[in-house]
């Protein structure tokens, strides 16, 4: 039985997609939503804007239609950002002594002269973050130190605020980690093969896709096998997928059903890494979006500034990131293959849409 994000949701959410099932079949409105209120005013949409057949019609009228604008943008002051805005347009964070929480302030506010000061400083430490001192492990990619967008203002609060993050330099698997790969790890290291290998031997034809039913603990164990990597943190993972600039999907905002394994196009299972080219990240990764959920080495807690309160957040579950061949719209917890999506487990579930991949600190 497939496990899914629809436990992200929280009873009230769920509660809510019901109620607005009951309300389209009576009266099938073009656009709804719901504010919901939890420390500050929030609102979510509960549309049939979602539907990956109806997210490019959604996406020109977000910001055209006001009840559309209420639940995609928010009820903002005149002249507040876009989402997904050119990274030196965007909130910039500073930690302020005494504080748990960064504050967030707007680049225009910062004074010129500290701009000014740093902006050489800045430029030398870019010439030595944006190529690698050695060649990358094989099969990896270089992703260089920097800052980049994280995260949404357009969905879920737990996605939410939208802000300036940054990363060092790592190395990260171009693709997810295979069948034969972990093949390799289990015969080396004596390990119990997986228990849905036939008699301990790969599924005929499946050497090149994901190797799923992983637990993190497994994910970890094998990283750290191979070669002295690790699992790559949420900021990481996220940097890679969706480069400096934001976005919305690996190979860019538009959504389209033919650039990676997704549930939308009737996918019954993984398929083969590396299947989908035109899907490619910003720094060329395969399968950053669908395929398998990736387990990433940082616990669910919330985004810098997030005040909205979550009975799930806690140091005992851990992120995957990416969405999956398998997906959860049908029960109301939106599409999973945005960049900044987040599902969360406690670290021993298996799953078959759960997978992982590599990376490794210079």
């Amino acid at each position: 039985m497939n496990f899914c994000t629809s436990f992200k949701k929280t009873t009230a959410a769920i509660l809510s997609t019901i109620l607005f099932s009951f309300i389209f079949a009576f009266v099938a409105p073009t656009a709804a939503y719901e504010s919901f209120s939890s420390g500050s005013s929030i609102s979510k949409c509960q549309t049939t804007c979602h539907q990956a057949e109806n997210l490019s019609k959604a996406h020109l009228e977000k910001e055209k239609k006001s009840q559309c604008r209420d639940c995609h943008v928010g009820k903002e002051p005149a002249g507040a950002k876009s989402p997904f805005q050119p990274l030196d347009q965007f909130q910039r964070t500073y930690a302020v002594k005494g504080s748990n929480f960064p504050v967030f302030i707007s680049r225009s506010s910062v004074q010129m002269a500290d701009a000014s000061k740093k902006e050489s400083n800045k430029k030398s430490s870019a010439k030595k973050t944006t190529s690698p001192t050695s060649p990358p492990p094989p099969g990896m990619v270089y992703i260089p130190a920097g800052e980049f967008i994280m995260g949404s203002n357009e969905r879920w609060d737990d996605e939410s605020p939208e802000y300036i993050a940054s990363t060092d330099a790592f190395y990260i698997d171009l693709y997810e980690v295979t069948n034969a790969r972990y093949k390799i790890f289990v015969d080396a290291t004596k390990r119990e093969a997986p228990y849905h290998w036939p008699e301990g031997n790969i599924p005929k034809g499946k050497e090149k896709h994901p190797f799923v039913y992983v637990s993190w603990f497994d994910a970890k164990a094998y990283c750290e096998w191979d070669g002295g990597k690790r699992l790559p943190n949420e900021q990481e993972w996220e940097k890679a997928s969706r480069g400096e600039n934001g976005l919305i999907y690996p190979w860019g905002n538009e959504w389209t059903l033919d650039k990676s394994n997704n549930p939308y196009k009737h996918s019954t299972g993984t398929e083969p890494v590396g299947s989908y080219p035109n899907g490619r990240s910003p720094y060329g990764l395969y399968d950053m979006s669908g395929n398998v959920w990736e387990w990433v080495d940082s616990y669910y807690l919330p985004h810098p500034g997030n005040t909205v309160p979550r009975a799930e957040y806690g140091r005992d579950k851990r992120i995957l990131k990416g969405g999956s061949w398998f997906d959860c719209l049908s029960y109301g917890c939106g599409l999973s293959a945005p960049t900044f999506n987040r599902s969360f487990f406690t670290p021993e579930v298996r799953n078959n849409s759960f997978g992982f991949r590599c990376a490794k600190t210079p």
